[in-house]
């Protein structure tokens, strides 16, 4: 373990050993523009004022001890813990905590939340319990609990406008999180045509008025994040709709997933100490990283593996040291079909020693070329700290075909580049090799019977219905201004909406004087008026 990780992990070099202190950690962005936020305003504001990404300003330690403490837990419980080494009562209080957790695993089908089972000779992580499937249900169930309840208690003026961009679970499973939530509109970007039917299906089958579903003509799911972006760097924009974050750039992501690593670790060491591996399907590289978070916090966790499809710049990085950006290829992962990964900027800072201007210059550089180089010392850190493989659609499909006609286990096609990552590095005869299986097969039946044909099995009841009901959804240029309108206008933020809130505004800053005139002045108006009209009778 890295000790530089560890001690001063953000900007701000506080003793990471505050495990019993009553303060929460605190939070700065990645390019050194805002420094020592609490974690209400992380989570709120989502996306650095400049651009940057929050990272934490130290880094809370889990001991040996707590681990085996931990070990009888349920998962909410075990999620709770986890997450109160970050957040103490200064930001939620425990109980508020147990109730966010509580509920937001109280969601899924399965009372382990996450199980993992056994398949071969590894381990499997199934992250598909959830509302819709996928592993970003685990966090963005909390996240929406945890914006419902900073809004309920003062923040944003009780209103919040959540713009995200997906490349098909992100944008169903802040959907189902964030559905019905007062205060808060939720509006979803993703390429047209370049999500599995059933993803968007997922998506424009949900009623409630404050969704909102955007498929973005002409574009990409990168196209889609930078239009995100933009929003988030336009402070006029930004503070006219009270914009909020739900992709995993959101601080509060990454920790929710650090629980299941806590979790799967727990339910497969049979001594204390040793350590657990995990290969982990990866596009936006926020999952890959709640890992890493867990390891630095002193989780026993091995290796951890970066399996890329053809859309490669990680793999490019982790093996030859090149972030290089390239064209997306449309592939049957398509939730891994990125090309630059937002999340990787958090890594990237920590792999800088922590070093703002640094990292800063680095992003700067990429934003500039599309390609950031590393060599020597910085790439062996970065291959001690990752391993990586690739794995094309060939690959992957016959690996969804050899895991059906072994075992009788259907992976999706994300799950199987994991797989296949395990079996290129020799890591898959060991139970203490857990895969993540990012999302129920059933989400991607057209790529699965590529393999299994016909499909051996019904969709879930859930996936099965969403053919029955009526779909709704917007189409937009691939434009900024052209995403920004349509949030204004879905959100009451147009013009005339600001006109009339400020109005409101003046009269709510007007003191008793002052609203007796007003008062007194709209009386006359009114009576002469009515003196008017009855005389033209």
């Amino acid at each position: 373990m890295n000790n530089w990780l560890i001690r001063g992990f953000g900007n701000n070099s506080s003793s990471s050993n505050n495990n019993s202190s009553s303060s929460s950690i605190t939070y700065s962005s990645t390019r050194g523009g805002q420094v020592g936020l609490d974690f209400r305003s992380v989570v709120m504001t989502g996306l650095a004022h400049d651009r940057g990404l929050f990272v934490p300003d130290s880094i809370p330690t889990v001991t040996p001890e707590e681990l085996a403490e931990w070990k009888s837990l349920t998962y909410a419980d075990v999620a709770v813990k986890v997450i109160r080494k970050f957040v103490k009562d200064d930001q939620v209080p425990l109980d508020n905590l147990v109730d966010i957790v509580h509920r937001s695993c109280a969601s899924f089908r399965t009372e382990e939340v996450t199980p993992v089972i056994k398949v071969g000779e590894h381990s499997i992580l199934e992250l598909f319990h959830g509302p819709t499937f996928a592993f970003k249900d685990v966090a963005l169930q909390m996240l929406g609990n945890f914006f419902e309840y900073f809004l309920s208690t003062g923040s944003n003026d009780g209103r919040l406008t959540v713009l995200g961009a997906t490349s098909g679970d992100t944008g169903s499973a802040a959907i189902y999180g964030l559905r019905g939530k007062k205060g808060i509109h939720c509006v979803i970007l993703f390429p047209d045509g370049r999500v599995s039917e059933i993803q968007e299906r997922q998506m424009t089958t949900v009623p409630d008025d404050n969704i909102h579903c955007v498929a973005v003509v002409d574009g990409t799911f990168d196209d889609c994040q930078d239009i995100v972006k933009a929003s988030f760097a336009n402070p006029e924009f930004r503070n006219e709709v009270k914009l909020g974050a739900v992709n995993s750039i959101n601080w509060c992501r990454v920790l929710a997933q650090t629980t299941y690593y806590v979790w799967s670790y727990l339910r497969i060491i049979s001594e204390p100490g040793k350590e657990v591996n995990f290969s982990v399907p990866t596009g936006n590289f926020g999952d890959v990283l709640a890992g890493y978070y867990a390891k630095q916090m002193g989780v026993p966790v091995g290796k951890l593996i970066v399996a890329t499809n053809e859309n490669d710049i990680l793999h490019r990085f982790f093996s030859k040291g090149e972030y290089h950006r390239e064209q997306i290829a449309k592939t049957i992962s398509p939730s891994m079909d990125i090309c630059v990964s937002s999340n990787f900027e958090r890594y990237l800072f920590h792999l800088a020693k922590n070093d703002s201007k640094t990292l800063a210059g680095w992003m700067k550089n990429f934003e500039s070329t599309g390609k950031l180089t590393m060599e020597g010392d910085l790439l062996k850190q970065a291959q001690q700290d990752f391993l990586s493989a690739r794995a094309d659609t060939e690959t992957t499909l016959a690996t969804i075909k050899e895991y059906h006609e072994k075992y009788q286990y259907l992976l999706c096609p994300h799950s199987a580049v994991g797989v296949s990552a395990v079996q290129q590095l020799g890591m898959a005869n060991s139970i203490e090799t857990v895969c993540l299986a990012t999302a129920h097969e059933a989400k991607f039946p057209a790529a699965v019977k590529r393999a299994v044909d016909p499909h051996p099995t019904a969709p879930p009841k859930e996936l099965a219905a969403l053919w029955d009901q009526p779909t709704r959804k917007n189409k937009c240029p691939n434009n900024v201004k052209a995403v920004q309108d349509f949030v204004k206008e879905k959100t009451g933020s147009s013009s005339s909406s600001n006109n009339s809130n400020n109005i409101l505004s003046k009269f709510a800053t007007m003191d008793v004087k002052q609203l007796l005139y007003v008062s007194v002045g709209v009386s006359v108006f009114a009576l002469t008026t009515q003196l008017f009209f009855t005389k033209r009778r």
